[in-house]
């Protein structure tokens, strides 16, 4: 079996088309046929039928697309540790942070990482907690800090510390005016992250629990930095972590919606692939969130 075939094969069965996939890997379609050929050949069953005009996977291609990923990301994990063992050097961090929590922990733990060890480099990635998991599943980042909601038998986590989410309004807003119960808040609308997202999942299943409707989502947006300012300035109500809160400049104009069963408390966990490959630069940034995670959040609130 030859990798490239396989690589041949991924690119195939991504695209679902022979001819998109010729275009993409600058091969032709016969070359590629060959290639599927050899594959099929080698397993002994077919790995694609067709549909309509394109082509699927048999449940046999899927399999083999599955352990096709798996051994490619290998692949380029024992290049990195290779090259990284050959050159002598500290090595790269593909470091990946929950956008409700960067601004508090990455600047002084980044300080304190370059202070140890100041020839490392760093390619950080703000983003919500679902589209960072995936990337270091795929191999794309090294680590991911984010909130812990459900596990997974391919990542390991450390617990860095506990937190809490809440919701919240602007100052003014007319749900403080009487006394207030969950049902209450599904007579206003909402700005929250995308479905995806487990702060989304978790509060959508606090109403359902309740045989409440869903909130009414009127904006949906992955950049939690817009959060504060767009829940003071349009009235809508929104999830957030109560650091968060405590930090934005802008305080004075927001406000805890004091309601036990929307209190979120979660764990914040550094993840890692179970089996995968950390430089030691990489290394020495897990080993020291382990022993002073909880420092560098603090310290961020502190500013």
């Amino acid at each position: 079996m030859d990798l490239r075939d396989l690589t041949y094969f991924d690119t195939i069965a991504e695209l679902g088309h022979l001819g998109r996939a010729a275009q993409k890997l600058n091969r032709s379609q016969p070359a590629l046929t060959k290639s599927i050929q050899r594959l099929e050949e080698s397993f002994g069953t077919k790995l694609f039928e067709r549909e309509g005009r394109g082509i699927k996977l048999t449940a046999v291609g899927e399999l083999l697309q599955r352990r096709s990923r798996q051994l490619q990301q290998n692949i380029a994990e024992t290049h990195r540790e290779v090259r990284d063992f050959a050159s002598g050097v500290l090595g790269n961090i593909r470091l990946g942070c929950a956008a409700s929590m960067a601004e508090h922990l990455l600047p002084q733990m980044t300080a304190t990482l370059l202070e140890r060890a100041p020839d490392i480099t760093l390619n950080l990635v703000i983003g919500q907690d679902d589209l960072l998991r995936e990337s270091l599943r795929s191999g794309r980042l090294d680590m991911v800090i984010c909130p812990m909601f459900e596990g997974d038998p391919h990542l390991s986590h450390h617990t860095l510390f506990e937190d809490r989410a809440v919701v919240v309004a602007s100052r003014d807003h007319p749900i403080f005016a009487t006394p207030m119960r969950l049902r209450d808040l599904c007579a206003y609308r909402w700005v929250l992250p995308g479905t995806r997202v487990s702060a989304r999942r978790w509060i959508d299943n606090v109403f359902q629990s309740h045989e409440l409707p869903l909130p009414s989502v009127q904006i949906e947006t992955n950049t939690i930095s817009l959060l504060p300012r767009l829940i003071a300035k349009t009235g809508l109500l929104s999830f957030l972590a109560r650091e968060t809160l405590d930090d934005f400049k802008g305080i004075a104009h927001l406000r805890e919606v004091p309601l036990a069963q929307t209190c979120m408390r979660r764990s914040i966990v550094v993840l890692v692939r179970a089996e995968g490959y950390l430089s030691p630069a990489a290394q020495a940034l897990l080993d020291l969130l382990k022993s002073d995670g909880r420092q560098f959040f603090t310290a961020g609130d502190a500013l």
